[in-house]
């Protein structure tokens, strides 16, 4: 999986993610230090207005930068979105009302809504080999659950020498650092090969999205790992804290298994991707994730609560979640012409955290009205539901090739002029993507 590093270009955009996690990381915990400072016991509604407007930046911002992209150099844009987010995240110390933390806090998530899709849409460009970048899925996924780990680590460590309001200080190095590394490589920027108009261009990626069958199975994939993630990242304290009436530091450990469950995945994936289609994998991980929320509701009603138990579920539920997640990066490559890889990143961004706004207030609110084994069964119930969507409409076989129709696309859009109707097949030969037009 390593040995993707060796490539210079590669290399620097995965230490730009790397920086930029840890930075985050630790703005999320000064966030909520922050918000207790300014709010007192009002910061939980603080921090939930907070995670709703990182939501809707992401879903309303992402598919508009989604658009644009195709036209601004990327290495220029990225480099600017990075210099954004830290300058947002140097003003946070400075606060002294909650209405500007919201402020900042929409211009920052508004900044990342445009710079990761754009970013990660731009690997496959620099890795087009799909071995190659299939283990930079891994690798990325990776990233993010060692961030989980080290973030909170190093805020533990700086918080017992400094005030929290330092640790944006970390956040503005880590941006800075990205911009820095993303400013040394120089990366492809492919072009439309004819000119698109605004709505064209904003809409063209949530329209190839839903049009192809496999991303229309992607979406119902991501709704089943929002339902089951959401219970891990919006219930576990409860369960820790509340039910189980146990001490911090049994909180991190639970988290900590689910991420070594999601690390697990990580390593094991590229080797189980060359020889296994990406819709055997993921709609595995999806079952698993239904069982192992259903288990958990089972062996609660059968012999009560225990930490030990809830420790090996979240294992799983690591394992499932990142068989689902991991791979969805091939099925978007496959679908897109490279100018267009940001508009349908930039789709899977908005679309899955479309999911997320369902399944983060409904865990929350089950959970809370009826307790832990409801909450289970709901958000179990909700992810087999994306699961059995996703079975109908991505058929199986023909792993390689992706065909949709046009029928969303204006009459007078370049592709249907002169036809009635056509569908196009995204061929995958060798690291060279072609369209076959299929009358």
């Amino acid at each position: 999986m390593f040995d993707i590093l060796a490539d210079r270009t590669y290399r620097h955009l995965f230490l730009a993610q790397v920086v930029a996690l840890l930075g985050t990381g630790l703005a999320t915990v000064a966030l909520g230090l922050l918000a207790f400072d300014l709010a007192g016991d009002g910061a939980a509604m603080v921090l939930g207005t907070v995670f709703t407007i990182k939501m809707v930046a992401y879903v309303a911002i992402a598919p508009i930068a989604g658009a644009f992209a195709e036209r601004v150099n990327r290495r220029v844009l990225l480099v600017a979105l990075d210099l954004m987010r830290a300058g947002a995240a140097l003003c946070l110390p400075f606060v002294s009302e909650v209405w500007q933390v919201y402020v900042l806090i929409f211009v920052l998530q508004s900044a990342s809504a445009a710079f990761t899709p754009t970013f990660q849409a731009t690997i496959p460009d620099v890795l087009p080999d799909e071995a190659r970048y299939t283990r930079a899925l891994s690798l990325s996924r990776l990233a993010y659950d060692l961030e989980n780990i080290v973030s909170p680590t190093l805020a533990a460590v700086f918080l017992a020498v400094m005030s929290y309001n330092l640790l944006f200080l970390g956040t503005v190095v880590g941006f800075m650092a990205s911009a820095l590394l993303v400013a040394s490589v120089v990366l492809p920027s492919p072009t439309a090969a004819e000119p698109r108009g605004v709505y064209d261009r904003t809409t063209r990626g949530i329209r190839i999205y839903l049009a192809t069958p496999r991303l229309r199975g992607l979406l119902g994939l991501n709704l089943a790992a929002a339902s089951a993630g959401a219970m891990v990242l919006v219930n576990s304290v409860v369960l820790v804290r509340g039910v189980l009436d146990m001490n911090e530091s049994a909180l991190a450990w639970t988290m900590f298994a689910f991420g070594a469950g999601s690390m697990t995945a990580a390593f094991v994936l590229p080797r189980l991707l060359d020889r296994v289609p990406d819709r055997r994998v993921m709609v595995a991980g999806g079952w698993l994730l239904v069982a192992a929320l259903i288990s958990l509701a089972a062996i609660t009603i059968a012999g009560g609560f225990r930490w030990e138990v809830l420790l090996v579920v979240w294992v799983i539920t690591g394992l499932g979640y990142s068989a689902v997640q991991t791979p969805s990066g091939r099925l978007l490559k496959r679908s897109a012409h490279p100018e267009d890889r940001p508009a349908v990143f930039a789709a899977q961004f908005a679309l899955s955290h479309a999911c997320w706004l369902i399944s983060y207030p409904l865990s929350g609110w089950v959970m809370t009205v009826f307790g832990t084994v409801p909450a289970l069964l709901v958000l179990s119930a909700l992810a087999m539901l994306g699961i059995l969507v996703a079975l109908r409409v991505w058929p199986a076989g023909e792993p390689d090739t992706v065909e949709h129709t046009h029928e969303n696309l204006p009459l007078d859009h370049p592709h249907l002029q002169g036809q009635r109707r056509h569908s196009h097949a995204l061929v995958i030969d060798d690291a060279h993507p072609r369209w076959d037009s299929q009358f």
